[in-house]
């Protein structure tokens, strides 16, 4: 195949992707009624956030809820995750190839864990309100099962990237299960842990914001509160609130995993 039949070859690639796209769109638009000229009203829309969401002097007495909302949001995240991380654990020593003590188990955890996690956040806390009320158990239910399952299957991955000659050593010389796991496994598997315990808590104070608007708790509860009853600036003081906790919650996690990072040098 020469070089100029090569790239023509891309471009054809190429272009009937776009128009499959463009073909999906329009058949979207046309089912759905949806009229593209819309599109160029967009600035529109965004002069009205501009003016509107804006948090103004007024906003700011609302400010003491706003970080109480906020506060059980972070708690209901970092909670949510910290148990999940502590079972996840536990299932994936069971369910990973190095650890797990037989084929069925390990088969077994993985179907469970991948049911868990392809679950989205919408279907857990739609599911659990039907049961749990509106209420900070719900949300933190919702959060629990989709760590749980997330988290299963990144540790059942990281303990099977690890050296298992250092577990056949152990074995070799008469170490029980438990002797491997803790001396050969942990040690090994700690640092990696630590850093999807970390992008899980930022993961979930996002999903939080979701979960609290279907489950009536915390910032997402607040935000609904102001946005429905017409107080767009406080509305806009939530917004602005939750961008900062996840900037900030970002940062912490950033200077965490470095300071891991250099400890295990």
């Amino acid at each position: 195949m020469t070089m100029t039949s090569f790239f023509r070859k891309k471009r054809l690639h190429l272009t009937l992707l776009i128009s499959l796209l463009l073909a999906a769109y329009a058949a979207a638009a046309l089912i759905l009624n949806f009229n593209s000229l819309s599109f160029l009203y967009l600035h529109l829309g965004i002069d009205w956030l501009a003016v509107n969401f804006i948090p103004n002097s007024q906003s700011l007495q609302y400010w003491g809820n706003i970080l109480e909302a906020l506060v059980r949001t972070l708690l209901v995240a970092v909670a949510s995750t910290s148990v999940a991380g502590v079972f996840a654990l536990g299932l994936a020593l069971l369910g990973a190839q190095p650890t797990g003590p037989n084929a069925a188990l390990r088969w077994l955890i993985r179907g469970f864990a991948s049911v868990l996690r392809n679950i989205p956040i919408v279907g857990w806390a739609l599911l659990l309100l039907f049961s749990f009320k509106q209420n900070d158990f719900t949300g933190f239910l919702a959060l629990f099962f989709l760590s749980l399952g997330f988290l299963t299957r990144a540790f059942m991955e990281t303990i099977e990237a690890i050296d298992v000659e250092k577990i056949q050593a152990l074995q070799v010389t008469g170490a029980n299960y438990w002797q491997v796991v803790a001396q050969a496994v942990l040690p090994e598997i700690l640092t990696p842990v630590l850093s999807w315990l970390l992008y899980m808590i930022e993961n979930n104070i996002r999903d939080a914001t979701l979960v609290g608007l279907l489950t009536g708790t915390g910032i997402g509860f607040v935000f609904d509160l102001y946005y429905k009853s017409l107080r767009y600036g406080p509305a806009g003081l939530v917004v602005l609130a939750i961008i900062m906790l996840v900037i900030a919650v970002e940062t912490v996690s950033s200077l965490i995993e470095r300071r891991i990072g250099m400890i295990a040098d």
